[in-house]
C-alpha cells in the first residue's frame, strides 16, 4: 500500500473514531464543545499531514508506524498498552458528563481550554518540523543526528510537553471537570516513557549524553 493510500485510510478512520468516542457517550449530537474540539483537532491533523506529505514524507512514514505492537523496547510496549487503555476510558467521560450534566463550566474557560489544546498541537507541529526523526516508536535509525535547536533547545522532550498541554486541557475543552483526573493519568505514563527513551538514546545515539549536559530540563522549563 502506498504512503498516500495509508494516509487516506488513517484520515478516514480518525474522524469516525473521534466522533464516536465523543458523541456516543453523550447520546446526542447537541454537544457544541465536542464539535469545536473535533474541528480543531481534525483541522490540525489534516493540515499537518498535508504539510509533511509534501515537505517530509519520510517523517510521515515514521509517524504511521505507531502502536504498542511496533515498539521494539519491551518497557515501551507495556507503557503504550497502558496509554491506550487510559486514553479510551478518558475520552468516554466528557460525553457522559454532558449527558448527565455533572459539570457546569463557564464559557470563557472552555474557550481558553480549546485555545490551549491548539497550542499543545502547535508545539507538536514545531517539534515535527524541527526533527524529521521524531518517530512514533522509540528507536534510533542509521544517520540519526542529535537535534538541539528549536524546541529542543528549551527542553529535551518538547513533543511530550505539547502532549501534556493537550492532556491537561482536553477535558476542559470538552466541558468536563470529571474527565480531568483520567486525562491527568496520561502524564505519569509519558514521564515513564521519556525516562526509558532517554536511557535508549544515551546508549544508542552518539552525542545525546553531551546534549543532555547542555539542555538540563527534560519536560518543563526551569522545573524538570
Amino acid at each position: 500500500m502506498t504512503l498516500k493510500s495509508r494516509l487516506l485510510l488513517r484520515g478516514m478512520g480518525a474522524p469516525v473514531l473521534i466522533t464516536t468516542m465523543i458523541f456516543l457517550p453523550a447520546g446526542s449530537f447537541r454537544f457544541w464543545q465536542g464539535w469545536a474540539y473535533i474541528i480543531i483537532s481534525l483541522a490540525f491533523a489534516f493540515s499537518a499531514f498535508g504539510y509533511f506529505y509534501k515537505h517530509d514524507p519520510q517523517l510521515i512514514e515514521r509517524r504511521l508506524r505507531r502502536g504498542w505492537r511496533q515498539e521494539t523496547v519491551p518497557e515501551q510496549k507495556l507503557i503504550m498498552k497502558l496509554v491506550l487503555v487510559i486514553w479510551l476510558i478518558a475520552f468516554l467521560i466528557p460525553g457522559l458528563d454532558h449527558r448527565f450534566g455533572w459539570s457546569h463550566m463557564p464559557l470563557w474557560l472552555t474557550i481558553l481550554a480549546l485555545a490551549l489544546v491548539l497550542c499543545g498541537l502547535l508545539m507538536v507541529f514545531w517539534v515535527l518540523k524541527s526533527n524529521s526523526f521524531a518517530a512514533s516508536t522509540i528507536r534510533v535509525e542509521p544517520g540519526q543526528p542529535v537535534i538541539s535547536t528549536g524546541p529542543y533547545a528549551i527542553v529535551r522532550h518538547p513533543m511530550y510537553l505539547g502532549v501534556d498541554i493537550w492532556c491537561l486541557f482536553t477535558p476542559l475543552a470538552l466541558g468536563s471537570y470529571f474527565a480531568l483526573p483520567a486525562f491527568a493519568l496520561l502524564i505519569p505514563t509519558i514521564v515513564f516513557r521519556l525516562l526509558n527513551e532517554e536511557k535508549v538514546l544515551r546508549q544508542e545515539l552518539p552525542g545525546y549524553s553531551e546534549y543532555c549536559l547542555h539542555t538540563r530540563f527534560r519536560l518543563v522549563p526551569l522545573l524538570w
